[in-house]
């Protein structure tokens, strides 16, 4: 029998907490994160909701110990933030007492103070410490320097599903022999470009997120980072890790169907679900819960849906979106979901996708709306992104 990659800690904060107890917390009792924007000015300030972390970038840079001449994107804060916590949850002592690495994501990178300063830069000598910060490997740097890591450091930047690919390539490098033990995860801070350019996209809504539902408008972004600790099994064992549950399945594909749209019928989201399953040896009918992507778009949640009945024909598990919590997190979700769903199957419940209200006239299915109790013994995480990048991750019970 083949080795398995398992868990053995996980970090995260979002617009609902700060720590993974603060995260599961809301999500029991329903509590959203998305509010008003007021990190930084926007001429959408009043036309649109945002989930913030509710942690100022002051904040972070005084619990990261920094010295006020930093230059930390708060892209960097996030992350270091939430892969310290996985760390500590994983119970490790020495980073590198074993072959460690750090796949980091992220879409904004540095851009969230490289806009900040752009008319500074030629003139003030002071804001030329962000220039370097604006690439996506900066913040992966930044975040192993937090952690004191000497090993394997390298970045994946597949938009919205970033963090799943990083996901996928930890447990690949691990099954390669490469590493022993790889931090993978995603950290994506709100930014003037993203929230402009989702703006002009039109998939942004006026209001909540309601994914799945009829009259579904777009998304609410959001900002947040989470982690994952990934590790042999049996070199977990050995350390006398507890782990926190198995990467059974994952798949990459394309539907190479648009620039920023899914295909209607869902063939990418498909396809990465089909091959996830494949690789776990199970059969649709054993998934307990689906974490979908459900970004609340008129495109996506039509296509996922469709490829959801493709996949589930004979029964369709629960299954929700938990973007009405913390907005939809770019580079960020896919971690963010795979935390969700460590927590659902260890605490047997399924979280509300909520906000919803009409069923979608083209779908026979519908998502679970309410808190639902049950045994969960394996979890598939969708996460969908621009340029037809699929990714499907499945978590089992250890």
């Amino acid at each position: 029998m083949q080795e398995r990659i398992v868990i053995t800690g996980m970090g995260i904060i979002s617009a609902i907490g700060n720590t993974v107890e603060e995260n599961y917390n809301a999500l029991l009792s329903g509590q959203s994160g998305i509010g008003d924007l007021t990190l930084f000015d926007s001429i959408h300030q009043e036309s649109i909701k945002v989930g913030q972390v509710k942690k100022s970038t002051e904040e972070l840079i005084a619990e990261l110990g920094l010295s006020s001449d930093n230059n930390y994107t708060r892209t960097a804060l996030l992350g270091a933030h939430a892969a310290k916590e996985a760390i500590a949850n994983a119970g490790i002592q020495d980073i590198n007492d074993r072959k460690t690495g750090l796949i980091s994501s992220t879409s904004v990178g540095g851009m969230d103070y490289t806009e900040k300063f752009f008319y500074d830069f030629e003139t003030s000598q002071a804001s030329r410490k962000y220039i370097d910060t604006q690439g996506a490997g900066d913040s992966t740097e930044k975040i192993a320097d937090c952690l004191g890591l000497h090993g394997l450091v390298t970045t994946i930047s597949t938009a919205c599903s970033s963090a799943a690919n990083a996901i996928i390539l930890g447990a690949r490098l691990l099954k390669a022999g490469k590493l022993d033990r790889v931090i993978v995860g995603g950290t994506d801070a709100l930014s003037k470009f993203t929230v402009n350019g989702f703006n002009t996209l039109m998939i942004l809504t006026d209001g909540y997120n309601t994914p799945f539902d009829q009259n579904r408008k777009g998304l609410n972004l959001g900002e947040a980072a989470a982690y994952l600790v990934l590790e042999h099994e049996a070199i977990a064992i050995a350390d006398g890790r507890t782990i926190l549950g198995v990467v059974s399945g994952y798949a990459n594909a394309n539907d190479a169907y648009h620039q920023t749209a899914s295909s209607e019928n869902g063939e990418g989201a498909f396809l990465a679900m089909q091959k996830a399953l494949e690789m776990a040896k199970m059969s649709p009918n054993n998934v307990d819960y689906v974490n979908a992507h459900g970004t609340a778009t008129p495109n996506n949640d039509l296509s996922e849906g469709r490829a959801m009945q493709r996949i589930f024909t004979d029964h369709m598990p629960a299954f929700s979106s938990t973007k009405p919590f913390t907005g939809h997190t770019l580079a960020a979700a896919g971690a963010i979901e795979a935390v969700y769903s460590l927590l659902a199957m260890q605490y047997g419940v399924v979280f509300p996708n909520k906000n919803f209200v009409t069923p979608m006239e083209e779908l026979a299915i519908r998502p679970q709306t309410s808190l639902l109790h049950k045994e969960i013994n394996s979890v598939l995480s969708n996460s969908f992104g621009f340029g037809g990048n699929c990714s499907t991750v499945i978590f089992s019970k250890f």
